[in-house]
C-alpha cells in the first residue's frame, strides 16, 4: 500500500519523458523542491493536465515509487492569469523559477523561500506598473533568495575596513562579501563601481517591503546598474556553487 502525500506547490519546470509522460519540477510548501513523474500527462484526456501548467500554484498529491515520486492528482489553486497574458511578466517569472531551480538541491521544506516565491509571483501578477519597472520584482526575489541561501552581502559597511560606507566612490565585490570603500579599493584589482542610488535600492530590496518597493521612483539607469550588479552577484554565487 502506497502512502499518498498532499501539499501545495508551484510548477517551475517540466521535461518530456517517453512517449506521453512528463517530469515536473515543483517547489512545494511542505517538502521543498520535488521531481515528480506525471504518467500519460501529455495525452489530451489526462486528468492531471488542468493543474500542471508552468507557474501554476496547485494542490498536488503524489506517491513514492521505486524510481520516481509519481503524481496522482493536481488541482489548480491559482493560474496567475495577469502574468500569463503578459510576455514581459512571463519572462520575469521564468527568470525567478530558473534561479530557484538552479540553486535549490535536495528535498527540504523552507518556509522563507516559499514565502518569498509566493510574494514575488503574486506581486508580478498583480502590479500594474510600466513593464520595464517590473524587473525590480526579479531583483527583489534574487537578492533575498541568495541571502536566504547564505550569500548575504554587507551593504552598509566596507567589508575590508568595516567603516560605514559614505556616499562617495563605492565598489561592489560579491567575492569579498559586499561593498568596498574608495580608500580600500586600491588593495584589489579592477572592480565594478556602483552608484549610491543603486545601493539605496538594494537596501530597500533586502528590507523585504514590497509596498515600499512598488512606490519607489525608479530610473532606467538605476535599473541598468542593478542588472549589472545582479548578474555579477549571481555569477559569483554560481561559481562557488559548482
Amino acid at each position: 500500500m502506497f502512502t499518498h502525500y498532499r501539499t501545495r506547490g508551484f510548477i517551475i519546470n517540466k521535461t518530456d519523458k517517453g512517449e506521453s509522460d512528463r517530469i515536473f519540477t515543483v517547489f512545494t510548501e511542505d517538502f521543498g523542491k520535488l521531481e515528480l513523474l506525471a504518467r500519460s500527462e501529455r495525452k489530451i484526456k489526462s486528468k492531471l493536465r488542468a493543474g500542471l501548467e508552468l507557474f501554476y500554484l496547485s494542490e498536488i498529491e503524489f506517491i513514492q515509487g521505486k524510481a520516481y515520486k509519481t503524481l496522482t492528482d493536481a488541482v489548480l489553486i491559482e493560474s496567475f492569469a495577469g502574468t500569463r497574458k503578459d510576455l514581459g511578466k512571463l519572462k520575469i517569472a521564468k527568470q525567478i523559477t530558473e534561479v530557484l531551480d538552479a540553486l535549490v538541491r535536495g528535498e527540504e521544506s523552507d518556509q522563507q523561500i516559499w514565502q518569498l516565491l509566493s510574494g514575488s509571483l503574486e506581486a508580478l501578477d498583480n502590479w500594474k506598473i510600466e513593464n520595464w519597472k517590473l524587473k525590480i520584482i526579479y531583483y527583489y526575489f534574487l537578492w533575498n533568495f541568495l541571502s536566504i541561501m547564505g550569500y548575504q552581502l554587507d551593504l552598509y559597511n566596507c567589508v575590508t575596513c568595516q567603516k560605514k560606507i559614505s556616499p562617495e566612490k563605492i565598489y561592489f565585490n560579491p567575492a569579498e562579501g559586499g561593498l568596498i570603500c574608495g580608500q580600500c579599493s586600491a588593495k584589489f584589482g579592477k572592480m565594478k563601481e556602483i552608484a549610491v542610488p543603486a545601493v539605496k535600492t538594494l537596501r530597500i530590496l533586502l528590507g523585504k517591503d514590497l509596498v515600499t518597493l512598488k512606490r519607489l521612483k525608479l530610473e532606467q539607469e538605476n535599473l541598468k546598474v542593478l542588472s549589472q550588479a545582479s548578474k555579477y552577484y549571481l555569477s559569483e554565487v554560481l561559481r562557488q556553487f559548482e
